[in-house]
């Protein structure tokens, strides 16, 4: 594998549109068995991999591997990890879908939140889990359902706002059997939500944001500056059109007005799996990231909102259209924006990089930063008080956290 400096500034608009090449549709049709190197529990078994940065520096990793999560940390930013710990007790038959992976948040405290889902049966009906630690990481209480509801349950978003309390967002479908029941159709699944505060490890009722929202790709979750959280999700609008749509919450129980993000236009009765990235950035402006294939555009795509996610502006272009630019990874760091995705040229998958100073109104000139020749689980980018890095799990080369140079 190899890492690359970013380079000199262009604006993102300038990248041309393309349509989806074979290797994208390959893409959503996982085979999620090829994708670890080994069967151990170990993290260079891993097939799937989640950074996040605790406010004291320390770097958390969570990832799924052997048929269990564990969890590990990194006081030197990644180049030593402290011995693994195990977060579940038994193997599982853990969501390997191409969305899914398990996700953790850290608060003030040191206190981790822990979510991740499983198969509960042959038809890909799942069950979200969660569990707390409370000392450090040292040892994870029992992952207990999110909710009492025995509907599937896939695609969960978790993090801590300010003020220390947990909001959990993922999709569900215990609407589904009532409507059958009355002999209507119900498409796709509900965006549902759930909050945890002060050190509880338990949860309020599940609540619904939205009803027959596209069930099969990952959620993006920020806190907006008040702490209120804001949820980018792909929606089914009239027709079955599979565009992407956002909420801003009032407060932990509340959900705002659904807005679209852009539309797209991708009428499709099946799930594309590739789901949005969102970051707000420190002046409020919302920034979102997402895959199409819709009849008015074909593939990545950008755009930013600084109403609150009303509006969103003319969605600009990501990656070389004939490399199949996937996996779009945005994040707000200190530094500025950084975004990252991936493409194939036929040998190899590359992640490419572009950077924005000026709150995404121009954009670096995208730049291959890492490559791999074998599987890999998509690019995520995390940051801490001083850096952006991007942080990517691969077959062939293992685990890499890189610092991303060159940033604003």
């Amino acid at each position: 594998m190899t890492f690359r400096k970013t380079a000199a500034r262009i604006v993102l608009a300038t990248i041309l549109l393309g349509a989806l090449p074979d290797f994208a549709c390959a893409q959503m049709s996982h085979q999620h068995a090829s994708e670890a190197a080994c069967e151990d529990t170990v993290l260079r078994c891993a097939s799937k991999v989640t950074p996040a940065f605790a406010p004291d520096g320390t770097l958390w990793l969570t990832w799924m591997a052997g048929g269990q999560i564990s969890v590990a940390s990194s006081k030197d930013r990644g180049k030593s990890f402290s011995a693994a710990v195990q977060v579940t007790r038994d193997r599982l038959n853990l969501d390997w879908g191409p969305d899914a992976r398990p996700k953790l948040a850290i608060d003030a405290k040191g206190d981790i939140a822990l979510a991740f889902s499983i198969f509960r049966d042959q038809a890909f009906n799942g069950q979200v889990l969660t569990t707390r630690s409370t000392d450090g990481g040292r040892s994870f209480d029992p992952p207990k359902p999110i909710t009492a509801n025995n509907e599937s349950q896939r695609f969960e978003a978790i993090g801590f706002d300010p003020a220390g309390a947990v909001f959990v967002v993922w999709l569900d479908k215990r609407n589904r059997v009532p409507a059958q029941q009355r002999g209507e159709k119900y498409d796709g699944a509900g965006l549902f939500f759930a909050s945890s505060k002060g050190g509880s490890a338990s949860y309020s009722e599940a609540q619904l944001v939205a009803d027959n929202t596209c069930e099969c790709c990952r959620l993006g979750l920020a806190f907006d500056g008040a702490g209120h959280p804001v949820v980018v999700f792909r929606n089914i609008f009239e027709g079955g059109v599979r565009d992407h749509a956002i909420v801003t919450f009032t407060d932990l129980g509340t959900p705002g007005e659904v807005h679209r993000v852009s539309r797209d236009d991708w009428q499709i009765a099946a799930c594309p799996h590739h789901g949005p990235s969102l970051t707000i950035s420190r002046e409020g402006t919302y920034h979102v990231t997402w895959y199409t294939n819709g009849k008015a555009r074909k593939g990545l795509f950008y755009a930013r909102s600084r109403d609150g996610g009303k509006t969103f502006s003319d969605p600009l272009p990501v990656g070389q259209p004939n490399r199949s630019p996937s996996r779009s990874q945005i994040a707000a760091g200190p530094q500025g924006l950084a975004m990252a995705w991936k493409e194939f040229d036929g040998q190899k998958t590359s992640i490419h990089l572009t950077t924005s100073n000026d709150d995404g109104a121009t954009w670096s000139k995208p730049t291959d930063i890492a490559d791999t020749a074998d599987s890999s689980d998509h690019p995520l980018l995390v940051s801490d008080s001083r850096q952006t890095y991007l942080s990517w799990m691969t077959k062939a080369d293992g685990y890499h956290f890189q610092a991303i140079e060159g940033e604003p």
